[in-house]
């Protein structure tokens, strides 16, 4: 079975290229600027007609769609990349996995499930509900992996952001009105990878058990790498007046039926 990861080069892409090969795929991984051990395909997912041939040349069974724009104001490859990513799929006849996030949401429901209507307060929410509305739209039949905060391998943006405060290296200061599920990166890519291989189609919420704070995140992290929990700047995002979703918590009942791999929660994979 073949397996095209695009986002090859990134923290998840990366880990699902791993575990694929390790679980027996013939995993390709793509990248955008440089090579590396999980990306050797260069792709663009802004050209339309490049990932169109590549996946037409390639001939995939399935193509899990992990990129996304280095910049969160990227339109262009987190919102048409996908279109782009998804048009290819439908073109080949492909199995096509697509992640999502839970910043599609304004947060005023508190708990999503995967019925949930997307209503994005922000620029990166808004690319990210245009992407899934392309994928569903042109494959149907697609997995739409909702998810949240991707950490748990030292290697998270959230992991290296808490060192980063913790140690001055950057200004900020975690929030502790924002409150997410945080889930595992090698649960999330043993999820993707079970979806690859399946035919579950429609959304699917793929989070962690736990609801926690992004900065008692940090606080579980820092006591895990031996840091000191006093340096790390707290905030709210109402005190900064900030245009964020406060308390998105993605309800994963569903998920707990269809897939064999246990998505943990923080306090576990990290406490």
């Amino acid at each position: 079975m073949r397996l095209l990861i695009t986002g090859g080069t990134g923290s998840l892409g990366r880990r699902v290229v791993t575990r694929a090969a390790a679980a027996g795929w013939d995993a390709i991984g793509t990248y955008l600027s440089a090579p590396a051990a999980t990306a050797s395909l260069r792709l663009d997912i802004r050209d339309q007609a490049a990932v169109r041939r590549v996946v037409r040349e390639l001939r995939p069974d399935a193509v899990i769609h992990a990129a996304a724009g280095r910049d969160r104001h990227d339109w262009p490859a987190n919102a048409d990349g996908a279109a782009n990513v998804a048009v290819a799929a439908a073109e080949a006849g492909v199995r096509l996995v697509h992640v999502s996030s839970d910043a599609i949401f304004s947060g005023r429901a508190v708990s999503y499930t995967e019925d949930a209507l997307p209503d994005p307060v922000y620029a990166y929410g808004a690319a990210k509900a245009a992407a899934e509305t392309a994928v569903r739209a042109a494959v149907p039949s697609a997995a739409v992996v909702r998810t949240s905060l991707i950490l748990g391998d030292g290697n998270g943006y959230h992991e290296k952001l808490t060192h980063d405060l913790a140690a001055g290296r950057v200004k900020g200061a975690l929030f502790t009105d924002e409150i997410r599920t945080p889930v595992h990166v090698d649960d999330l890519a043993d999820a993707l990878l079970e979806l690859a291989a399946g035919d579950y189609p429609g959304v699917l919420n793929v989070a962690g058990a736990d609801a926690v704070s992004r900065y008692d995140l940090g606080v579980l992290v820092a006591r895990r790498d031996g840091l000191d929990t006093a340096a790390i700047p707290a905030a709210t995002v109402a005190d900064l007046g900030l245009q964020r979703p406060t308390d998105v918590r993605l309800v994963i009942d569903r998920a707990a039926t269809v897939l064999k791999t246990r998505l943990r929660g923080a306090t576990e994979f990290i406490g």
